[in-house]
């Protein structure tokens, strides 16, 4: 699947590329996009083709393309403080999206049926926390990882807000994924080769969008030869944050409006200044006349004695535009991370400063 767009020379490339195709549309969706960068999920000799607009698969290893995850976001309508769970997990990209948006007092699930894929899920999310800037621009809802088979969910597991299953599921399957939905909530799903959205809006009642037509590999069946019996998967169980945590999400969001404070007392509405671009400069040019005088065609130049002054002058005037402009040109400076500054030169003792940021790297 995939295609829709045109390949895009990096990550926003792609984004903007998916928001002039219509496939991202709110802000929410395009900031969680803009946050990680797909090439992250890719393995190294790869990552040439993270920005085009395709499925990519190598073992058990998977990734749909980017058009797919784009309407998935959108159709799920995610909002802070939601319970998900994703079925399929893979990678962990999309579960990492869609945690930068539940904010830190959602419920972040996902499930997969590989456990090296658990493993590699693990280590890029280990990688985003501990190096993104992007981390520190959200209140981030840390994704669970369990193995298993999605078909085989404990019976008494809870309900979730929202859920996502990342492979096609058959009709048979329907009312099983519908039961792991809340009143209100929505699933989006592979369903007889449409990509689906299923809004629960009684204890028995639902409501049915198809929003387009995909191939997804079919959900893998439970085998039961080993065993000749179930192997039940059960969810992470909700956990109640400590005061602790609760009080570093605090300082890290009083910390954040500080800063926001600070930037509009700076910048009057909070812009910055707009970037200064090179004004292209037009030349004068001499002007020729032609002549046509009994069949024989002549030219003739029209010379105005100041010309070569006023050319000498552009020339001096465009030397010196280009030397005013050339600080302007330069590469731009890596983004600066105000809340890790701020955060650093607070007084207090190293520990609690390095809780504050998570430990991260950088």
């Amino acid at each position: 699947m995939g295609g829709a767009v045109s390949a895009g020379e990096d990550n926003d490339e792609l984004i903007d590329n998916l928001k002039e195709a219509q496939y991202i549309r709110t802000e929410l969706v395009e900031q969680a996009f803009r946050a990680i960068d797909r090439a992250d999920y890719y393995l190294e000799e790869f990552k040439d083709n993270a920005y085009k607009d395709l499925a990519w698969k190598h073992g058990n290893i998977h990734l749909s393309a980017p058009c797919i995850y784009s309407e998935v976001m959108e159709a799920l309508d995610l909002q802070p403080g939601l319970s998900f769970l994703n079925l399929g997990s893979g990678t962990g990209y999309l579960s990492s999206m869609v945690g930068l948006i539940l904010g830190p007092f959602g419920v972040n699930h996902g499930v997969e049926l590989h456990s090296d894929v658990i493993e590699y899920a693990k280590q890029k999310l280990d990688f985003f926390i501990k190096t993104s800037d992007s981390f520190d621009k959200f209140e981030f809802c840390e994704p669970s990882f369990v193995t298993g088979n999605c078909l085989e969910i404990s019976p008494d597991c809870t309900q979730y807000d929202r859920v996502y299953c990342g492979a096609g599921v058959q009709k048979e399957h329907e009312d099983y994924m519908k039961n792991l939905l809340k009143v209100g909530g929505i699933l989006v799903m592979p369903l007889e080769e449409k990509l689906t959205k299923i809004t629960r809006i009684g204890p028995s009642a639902w409501e049915t969008k198809k929003i387009l037509a995909v191939s997804f590999a079919p959900l893998i069946q439970p085998n039961h030869a080993d065993s000749g019996r179930s192997r039940l998967v059960h969810l992470p169980p909700v956990a109640v944050r400590s005061l602790q945590d609760l009080a570093r999400i605090a300082i890290r969001g009083t910390i954040k409006k500080i800063i926001h404070q600070e930037t509009m007392g700076k910048n009057g509405n909070g812009l910055k200044n707009p970037p200064r671009f090179k004004r292209r400069r037009v030349r004068r040019r001499r002007m020729e006349t032609i002549v046509f005088l009994d069949k024989e065609v002549f030219a003739s130049r029209i010379s105005n004695p100041s010309d070569d002054n006023n050319n000498s002058e552009d020339i001096e005037d465009e030397r010196r535009e280009e030397e005013e402009t050339k600080p302007s040109e330069l590469k731009p400076d890596p983004p600066v991370n105000f809340l890790r500054e701020k955060v650093l030169s607070l007084p207090l003792p190293d520990p609690l400063k390095y809780y504050l940021l998570y430990y991260r790297e950088k």
